[in-house]
């Protein structure tokens, strides 16, 4: 099986690179170009368009960052559609709006062309060390043809639904990691301002009923002030307003993700959104006039 791999940032390159070490053949595309030259130093190939990629290809997969650039790459002028023959299969492991995946799902069907809406959850050091979580939405048979190729960059791949499930699940993750994200920001600060080590605070409280996987990935770069981009804050923006818009659309209000888009829009025009999402912290401290920090030694 020869996979395309279009879209090389933050996400894609490592993933790619997770593919070409499973031995697969690839071709890639990407406006990045020290990416495309890191990976096919590697090993892979390159082409200049999408539909170049396709015409090539069994499985494309896209990593874009949002509805309009996937639209763009998938339905656009040399997009994959031009250039993917019937049966081949586009997995695009974006994270884009439910019913954008149907929509771009319904005129590559036309073509006898394949769909799989698969994004991820883990961020960057997931996406590195290849244990990424996959939700994906289509087909049974498509989805079993896909799971090894899945498999060389995550640890964990689920079928959750038809056509659009997969980003259906991606937003419900999302809203949990915003939450959580905020709720481990504000904890800490309390702790903080009301005089103990929010380190130790957090060490008490990890092994609980309060501790997760959040928690522990993020409150640590917190203390740390580690804010480099895992996943930055205005990629957080995008999929918390594709939550609230599917909320709108289907009647399910979502008050708690509001609150916390408008903490990160706050931070986005204090110049922190192309920090990682961990700066949320940095809301709650200018709020209580205090800065997180371990102990001196």
């Amino acid at each position: 099986m020869k996979i395309g791999f279009i879209g090389l940032g933050i996400m894609g390159k490592p993933m790619g690179q997770n593919i070409l070490k499973a031995g697969y053949k690839l071709v890639v595309c990407s406006r990045n170009a020290a990416s495309v030259a890191e990976l096919t130093a590697a090993g892979a190939t390159s082409a200049a368009t999408p539909k170049e990629v396709a015409a090539q290809v069994d499985v494309v997969i896209t990593m874009l960052p949002n509805s309009p650039e996937v639209k763009a790459v998938v339905l656009g002028a040399n997009g994959v559609i031009e250039g993917a023959r019937p049966g081949c299969i586009v997995a695009d492991m974006s994270s884009i709006a439910p019913l954008a995946s149907r929509e771009i799902a319904a005129s590559l069907a036309a073509k006898g062309i394949e769909m799989l809406d698969a994004p991820v959850s883990g961020g960057q050091p997931k996406a590195i060390s290849g244990t990424l979580s996959v939700m994906v939405g289509g087909k049974q048979e498509i989805f079993d043809r896909c799971v090894p190729v899945f498999k060389s960059m995550a640890a964990s791949v689920v079928r959750v639904g038809d056509i659009g499930a997969g980003n259906i699940a991606k937003l419900a993750n999302q809203v949990v990691v915003a939450l959580n994200i905020a709720a481990v920001s504000e904890a800490l600060v309390l702790a903080a301002k009301a005089g103990a080590d929010p380190d130790l605070v957090y060490q008490a409280i990890r092994g609980g009923l309060a501790g997760s996987t959040v928690m522990d990935a993020k409150a640590p770069l917190m203390l740390d002030r580690k804010f480099n981009p895992g996943f930055r804050i205005n990629l957080h923006i995008k999929d918390l307003a594709n939550a609230l818009d599917t909320s709108h659309e289907v009647g399910a209000p979502l008050p708690l993700t509001a609150s916390v888009m408008e903490i990160l829009q706050t931070l986005k025009h204090d110049d922190h959104g192309n920090s990682d999402h961990g700066a949320i912290v940095r809301y709650f401290e200018k709020l209580a006039k205090i800065e997180l920090k371990r102990a001196a030694p």
